[in-house]
């Protein structure tokens, strides 16, 4: 890390200075090094990054020499597509340490082609995949396949035939297991996502997105399940990271990203899951030693602070405003500057990455706990996730961090209460209005619009019932089709019942029923069919400011009697979401002290180069 540290502080230099290694003087027509100047620029530059000359003459040497066969590498890549990759021999396999080895070799080749023809290679794995963290690099496909480009680094390990079975075999293994993991943990909360409460939730459990107060938010259908896949994985990826897996980790961490790029801004603006998660990814980041994430790592971060502005204000007055304090959240900005000062030592920012560390250091000493508050409170009862949340809401005072983790189990205990008397009402008035002759989906999706109002519901339903008589009527008089817009849709290769279907259901639209059919792979379901208006029954797209600072995943749970493989994946899925609604707060703080302690010897280097 030391190195990548003096290379990026000389790069900021060589840029501020406009200096290009790669040219004269530094070096000559034949590309050799200009031995002289390059020698005076370590002497000057060597007071200003608190290094030796002779580490800065070598640093200097390494970044010219690298940007000279990077450029002949992707002059030679343009003409001959023959790419250059860096070689990352074993120490015991080098002659010469500090030397870079390098391969050419086209893309479209196997692996296994290029194994046979070094010595000593037995084995590859890419450093510089999609997801940065260490893969191996299959024999049988070629590197082009499996994401090696111009400019990669390949690892190259040494190792007896036996052994590289037994690695292959394993690393099949372990991504197996992470894909499986992931199709499990999707597969479960899109099971979820579509269930809507219909059913009784003391036998089918279902999902619903609360806010930090359990009071459920209306989000429209497809945004919503976008939210709860996302939420979903994002939650299986901390489960993960508590158990420090992080390369599994990052993979679902990753998936949920994805999901929450297909949800409403406004939403996520106003919430603090996105942020939450952006810092989760860096920190498995970090600790799979990813360094060459540094670019996505500052991004994310700065994507995490500008959501933490939005959600909680600039002072936090806002997050103040909803739970009456800041002390628990103040982990994630303890995480926040702690990342954003490894980053920003290992991209050179030396100063930055000392002011950060400062702060860091500052949020470690009023969130670290007095080992003997901590077991006061847990002789009272209180479990140690209570204990740490409490004292650190009540910035260490014991007497008020009791009182205010009872209101808090009172609060949660009438949120129970609440739900199980809206259940109860909810079941009165789905038997209620199916008696009246209404179907369970009808009812239970009136009963959603009203609140729970049995009367309103009663009503939104009668309102359903004549719109679909008059809906019934104006099909039986309706106009024909315009044939011209009809034949336009089957220039797009749409069905034509299906074009003239998605053409009345759109007023003759001919982009609205383009964008019907192709949401439904061009055919149309049942319930879109019918001449009942999909609106009278719709969730309402609505979110409260008043509620937000963070959604969670609320479960509404019990036994089932369904599909079996069914059940295993629900349940599965749900023992990954933790029962307090601020478990992403509870932090340790073991990581981070100790990586706050590394990076306090990287910055109190002793600054006295030598020559």
């Amino acid at each position: 890390m030391a190195e990548m540290h003096i290379q990026a502080k000389l790069v900021n230099l060589l840029k501020q200075d406009k200096i290009q290694l790669w040219n004269p003087p530094y070096t000559t027509e034949n590309n050799q090094a200009g031995q002289q100047p390059l020698q005076q620029l370590a002497v000057n530059y060597a007071p200003i990054v608190c290094f030796s000359v002779s580490e800065v003459a070598s640093a200097l040497e390494s970044i010219r020499s690298q940007a000279v066969k990077r450029g002949m590498g992707n002059k030679t890549y343009r003409e001959t597509f023959v790419a250059t990759l860096e070689l990352l021999l074993p120490k015991d396999g080098k002659k010469d340490v500090k030397k870079k080895n390098y391969l050419e070799t086209k893309l479209d080749v196997l692996a296994q082609d290029i194994m046979a023809s070094k010595t000593n290679v037995q084995f590859f794995f890419s450093l510089s995949t999609l997801q940065a963290f260490k893969r191996f690099l299959f024999t049988e496909k070629r590197l082009d396949e499996q994401d090696v480009k111009n400019n990669s680094k390949i690892m190259v390990l040494r190792v007896s035939e036996p052994e590289r079975k037994k690695q292959m075999a394993e690393e099949e293994e372990k991504k197996k297991t992470q894909d499986l993991s992931v199709q499990r943990t999707q597969k479960g909360f899109q099971i979820l996502s579509e269930r809507d409460g219909t059913d009784d939730p003391a036998t089918t459990p279902f999902l619903e997105i609360a806010d930090q107060k359990g009071n459920p938010l209306k989000i429209p259908h497809r945004e919503k399940k976008a939210l709860i896949l996302a939420m979903g994985f994002h939650e299986k990826g901390r489960a993960l990271m508590k158990r420090k897996q992080y390369d599994a980790a990052l993979c679902h961490l990753l998936q949920a990203d994805d999901q929450f790029g297909t949800c409403g801004s406004v939403l996520l603006s106003t919430v603090d899951n996105y942020a939450v998660l952006q810092l989760d990814i860096v920190w498995c980041y970090r600790a799979l030693e990813a360094l060459s994430c540094l670019d996505d790592g500052k991004q994310r971060l700065q994507r995490a602070e500008d959501c933490f502005l939005k959600c909680y204000g600039e002072e936090q007055q806002r997050l103040m405003q909803i739970k009456g304090n800041t002390g628990r959240e103040e982990v994630l900005f303890l995480r926040l500057y702690l990342l954003q000062s490894l980053l920003a030592y290992l991209d050179g920012n030396e100063h930055q990455a000392t002011q950060k560390l400062m702060r860091v250091e500052d949020l470690y000493g009023r969130l670290c706990l007095d080992p003997g508050k901590m077991t006061g409170l847990m002789g009272l009862g209180f479990s140690e996730q209570e204990a740490r949340l409490g004292l650190r809401a009540c910035h260490g005072n014991v007497d008020e961090a009791a009182l205010h983790i009872t209101h808090r189990r009172q609060e949660r205990e009438e949120m129970k209460q609440q739900e199980r008397e809206k259940r109860m009402r909810r079941m009165e008035g789905l038997a209620t209005l199916r008696a009246l002759g209404y179907s369970k989906r009808d009812a239970a999706r009136a009963l959603h619009q009203a609140d729970g109002d049995m009367d309103r519901a009663y009503g939104i339903l009668l309102e359903s019932t004549q719109a679909e008589s008059a809906a019934v009527t104006n099909h039986n008089t309706e106009l024909p089709i315009d044939q011209s817009k009809v034949e336009q849709l089957l220039y797009l290769g749409f069905e034509p019942e299906a074009a003239e279907a998605a053409l009345r259901l759109t007023g003759g639209d001919v982009q609205g029923a383009t964008q019907l059919l192709l949401d439904n792979q061009g055919v149309l379901p049942p319930e879109l069919l019918s001449p009942s208006p999909p609106s009278s029954l719709s969730e309402e797209p609505s979110t409260s400011s008043e509620s937000a600072g963070r959604t969670r995943i609320h479960t509404r749970s019990g036994s089932q009697g369904e599909d079996p493989m069914d059940v295993d994946l629900v349940n599965e899925v749900l023992e990954d979401i933790p029962r307090h609604e601020e478990d992403y707060l509870d932090l340790t703080l073991e990581e981070e002290s100790e990586v706050i302690a590394q990076m306090k010897s990287y910055l109190h280097r002793n600054c006295t180069p030598s020559s």
